[in-house]
């Protein structure tokens, strides 16, 4: 849910009833059934095979290809396969045609971005950690430009992030780095002091999430989050880079 009626600020004014929220992290079966779906988009999950044999029962279920990672569907597949399940995948080639020109502006207008070191981290309660390439949030930036900070990269494994303990936040110095908080204020992250201490924080060049809307559609990534993130997040990265 993105507070309000559940739905992002993009797609405001594009529904005629507003969604009923239920749980999707582990869904809520009985719920969904008890909607009498006609289809269910379940194409960014961890495709667990029970879980989609169990909601393939309630009705037609797109989930996560085979062989796809769990979590790292790209928005444009993500696209691709709702749009064909609609039955209207032409609508669907322009969403993504549209988007790529959106992101072809703003590579445009900001050339510092190619080549410029980036990290993207976030807190939770539990500490620190960093994303890897093959995510959204990552995909977003490298799209921009960017290069994934080198030294997370190193430390990748299967997961989407790495973890970052506080005795090794430089980890997070780039040339410019990103942090979401997860469930926690953001004050936690800009006012902690061994954070403070990273070189590029030290140097200003770091951002700090405190828009939890613009935070949620930064890590969103479906086509119409994608859109809202770059109009707003590409002039605070330039701003942050100077």
């Amino acid at each position: 849910a993105f507070g309000g009626e559940g739905v992002g600020p993009w797609a405001k004014g594009m529904y005629d009833k507003k969604p009923e929220i239920i749980g999707t992290l582990e869904p809520e079966y009985e719920k969904i059934a008890a909607l009498q779906p006609d289809l269910i988009l379940d194409t960014k999950s961890s495709g667990d095979k029970t879980r989609y044999e169990t909601l393939s029962k309630i009705a037609p279920t797109v989930g996560v290809p085979e062989g796809g990672d769990q979590y790292k569907q790209t928005w444009e597949k993500q696209t691709e396969m709702v749009s064909a399940a609609l039955g209207v995948p032409e609508k669907g080639e322009k969403l993504i045609a549209d988007t790529e020109a959106k992101f072809a502006e703003a590579v445009k207008a900001h050339p510092e971005f190619k080549g410029s070191t980036i990290t993207l981290g976030s807190r939770t309660s539990e500490g620190y950690g960093a994303y890897v390439s093959g995510t959204g949030r990552v995909d977003f930036v490298e799209r921009l430009g960017f290069t994934n900070n080198p030294a997370v990269e190193a430390k990748a494994g299967e997961g989407f992030s790495v973890s970052v303990s506080k005795e090794n936040l430089d980890l997070l110095d780039a040339d410019l780095t990103v942090m979401s908080p997860i469930g926690i204020p953001a004050s936690d992250i800009s006012g902690d002091p061994l954070y403070k201490a990273v070189p590029s924080v030290k140097a200003g060049h770091s951002l700090v999430f405190d828009d939890e809307i613009l935070s949620q559609a930064f890590a969103t990534d479906s086509v119409l989050s994608t859109v809202y993130a770059l109009d707003k997040v590409a002039p605070l990265f330039a701003e942050k880079m100077k």
